[in-house]
């Protein structure tokens, strides 16, 4: 039987896998790679913070290893019709990344894989306690056993939805393209935009392979209806924007597809983690399945990383009988939850251009 089982090898599974390993727990990680190889994936910022965890779990290396790019310099038209920077240098964590996410995603991936872990390549579809720990049913049926449960399956949260509360502060939807240049010649600025519009907000950022992420966050009643099927309605709404538009028509990023959707939603468990003080049975979560953040933060896959980790260092305490750091690690949660909906709200309170567009209004009276 494994110490720590952990459904889900994404980023928060990779962390935590790696986590406990190096503890020398018995680990199994379930769970498919995480997405084959160069298929795109939105989420490619990784705020500095990230650093600390990576070095932690002996990834110090992995960013520098490449292809990734340092995120220098950000624009935004946020509250006034013009564009305001923010260079990195004058950030206190420093420099983020502009990471290439199916490279990150497959070097975490072979991390795992040199740790000698056992990595089971299979989803875990539901969990049920036995008398010491829980055993997991996988996509095939069969069940594997662990101590320690750690659901790291996404916003999903496949597992760990059956012992929490799920919470939603919004119903946010990013529409979401990865565009080329139809004019190879042309150099594109290596920075990142964000543009507020009436309807929701834009991002776009210069990937390391010079293509252009381009994404659109609004709420799925207003959004044009067929916009996942109509590229010439997605070309119509980036032709609406501002700074937006200038850079896609100046960099000769084209618009040849319709857009696809994925939840973007703030949502979080509560609680994170749980012992059971009867019966010694613990669980938590990681990644989107204990708190999915609102893209506008920057900080997804940084709290993909440290709630992995956190996850695991609480689990690994809770199989020696110690249940004060899985407690002191949803707490830890839920506060970062709380304060983050304020500075959400802060944030999207300073966009006063529009206050009847439901968009806004339903965020600034959160």
């Amino acid at each position: 039987m494994a110490d720590i089982v952990i459904a889900g090898a994404g980023v928060a599974g990779a962390a935590a896998a790696l986590t406990a390993a190096r503890a020398g727990a018995r680990v199994l990680l379930l769970g498919p790679v995480a997405d084959a190889a160069g298929r795109d994936k939105p989420g490619e910022s990784l705020s500095a913070s990230a650093g600390a965890v990576l070095e932690a779990i002996g990834c110090a290396d992995l960013l520098a290893a490449g292809p990734h790019r340092e995120n220098r310099v950000t624009y935004s038209a946020w509250g006034l019709p013009a564009l305001a920077q923010r260079h990195a240098a004058g950030h206190p964590e420093g420099n983020g990344f502009v990471l290439d996410r199916p490279a990150f995603e497959a070097a975490l991936a072979d991390a795992v894989t040199a740790a000698g872990i056992d990595w089971r390549r299979e989803a875990a579809l539901a969990a049920h306690a036995t008398g010491g720990g829980w055993a997991v049913t996988l996509a095939s049926g069969e069940e594997v056993q662990g101590t320690f449960l750690i659901d790291a399956t996404g916003r999903s949260a496949t597992l760990a939805r059956h012992h929490a509360r799920r919470f939603r502060a919004d119903r946010l939807v990013a529409c979401w393209a990865m565009l080329a240049r139809s004019d190879v010649e042309v150099e594109p600025t290596a920075a990142s935009l964000i543009e507020a519009v009436p309807t929701g907000w834009w991002y776009a950022s210069l990937l390391p392979d010079e293509r252009l992420s381009l994404a659109f966050f609004s709420d799925p009643d207003l959004l044009p209806r067929g916009i996942s099927r109509d590229p010439a309605l997605w070309r119509q709404m980036a032709d609406e924007t501002q700074f937006i538009r200038r850079w896609l028509e100046s960099a000769t990023f084209s618009i040849d597809a319709p857009p696809r959707l994925a939840s973007a939603a703030t949502t979080w468990l509560g609680p994170a983690g749980h012992m059971d003080p009867d019966t010694g049975l613990g669980w938590a979560a990681a990644g989107d399945a204990a708190c999915g953040l609102d893209p506008l933060s920057s900080h997804g896959l940084a709290t993909a990383l440290w709630t992995g980790q956190r996850a695991a260092l609480a689990g690994l305490a809770a199989v020696g009988g110690d249940p004060a750091p899985l407690a002191a690690y949803a707490q830890t949660l839920a506060g970062a939850v709380t304060d983050f909906l304020l500075q959400r709200s802060r944030i999207y309170g300073l966009e006063r251009r529009w206050p009847d567009a439901p968009f806004w209004a339903r965020r600034q009276r959160f």
